[in-house]
């Protein structure tokens, strides 16, 4: 019974930090429809940003590529170390601009 309980604990911390931690950009722009529409969480530098009235987009890179955000809470400067939680969608506009796949950004957290 001992190693039963043991066994489970393990499979459920193994399932719970699997969930928390960062999917890397390279997994996301390899297969976007995985992704699309579901939560995400990446971390990386920003290379590119622009805003205006505290909305605007921003450029985020890891080491396996690199995805634009879409926000509505201010753009990071760049050379920022950030993770963005946020939405992965398909057709995205900015500015006028089609960037193709994008997080939509909830929040995002500097480092």
């Amino acid at each position: 019974m001992q190693s039963r309980l043991s066994v489970i604990s393990a499979i459920l911390a193994g399932l719970l930090l699997t969930g928390c931690g960062a999917v890397k950009i390279g997994r996301i722009n390899a297969d976007p429809t995985r992704y699309r529409n579901r939560t995400v969480k990446v971390s990386g530098t920003v290379t590119t940003g622009v805003g205006v009235l505290g909305t605007g987009g921003y450029q985020v890179e890891d080491d396996t590529g690199r995805i634009f955000v879409v926000s509505r809470s201010g753009v990071p400067s760049r050379g920022s170390r950030v993770t963005v939680t946020g939405t992965v969608q398909s057709g995205i506009n900015l500015l006028g601009t089609n960037i193709g796949t994008a997080i939509r950004e909830y929040q995002h957290k500097v480092h």
